[in-house]
């Protein structure tokens, strides 16, 4: 195994973090310097970080939080608000959001510790669908500020890719869903806005296949190995 690809499989860091650790001079195995993230190394190897040995691949873990509004979805915060992180028991495994939900928006974010499925579940080029519940001003939302959605929005970092858009209840509701499967920095509050209908509240309510159903505002729960499996196959 490369030894970028064991520091992330023992829970040190993303392998793009544990290939910067590696060309710090930070790591060594059996007890000699490398800098080559490309190394092969196995179990036995005696692979340390900082001195202290590492204990090997740690178990793969996935879960399902309700990150509620006010909760920021990064693994640590300098202003000091409370991240997603301190919302779930790690048990000693180093955790970390699969992407990202505003800090306004809330509803349904997953932390692992499998950068891997991690990386591959927020690459545009698989295209992994996330669903939201947009509560809009300006009710009721116009047929063509819907049809401006389904055929994508021109935005300053360009024009966004269609999405999938229906109303949520009678005609006059002020309720949308709207699936995307893009990652852009806060991209479905800057869609509505560009039809002229700012969001006044956002939820997530899915991401691929999973759903946010009944799991209350802070409350979390480990995904099954079955739901872990389906998420794997949108990346292959």
């Amino acid at each position: 195994m490369r030894l970028a690809k064991y520091l992330a499989h023992a829970g040190v860091a993303s392998r793009r973090s544990a290939e910067t650790l590696i060309a710090a001079g930070r790591v060594s195995v059996a007890g000699e310097t490398v800098t080559d993230p490309a190394r092969d190394v196995g179990e036995d190897s005696l692979v340390a970080l900082d001195g202290e040995l590492l204990r090997g691949a740690e178990p793969r873990v996935l879960y399902a939080l309700h990150k509620p509004v006010g909760v920021v979805s990064t693994a640590r915060d300098t202003h000091g608000r409370p991240t997603v992180i301190e919302l779930v028991p790690a048990n000693g495994l180093r955790l970390y959001p699969v992407g990202r939900l505003d800090i306004d928006s809330s509803g349904l974010i997953l932390l692992t510790n499998d950068g891997a499925l991690a990386n591959s579940l927020t690459h545009p080029r698989f295209e992994v669908p996330k669903t939201y519940r947009a509560k809009l001003r300006g009710a009721p939302i116009p047929n063509d500020a819907l049809d401006a959605l389904r055929k994508g929005v021109e935005l300053e970092d360009g024009r966004t890719a269609p999405a999938r858009v229906r109303r949520i209840g009678r005609r006059d509701s002020s309720l949308i869903e709207l699936t995307i499967h893009e990652g852009r920095h806060r991209q479905v509050r800057r869609m509505c806005q560009a039809t002229g209908h700012p969001v006044l509240e956002l939820v997530r309510t899915g991401f691929g296949p999973l759903t946010l159903d009944d799991l209350a505002p802070g409350a979390h729960r480990r995904l099954a190995a079955a739901e872990v499996e389906r998420l794997r196959a949108l990346t292959l």
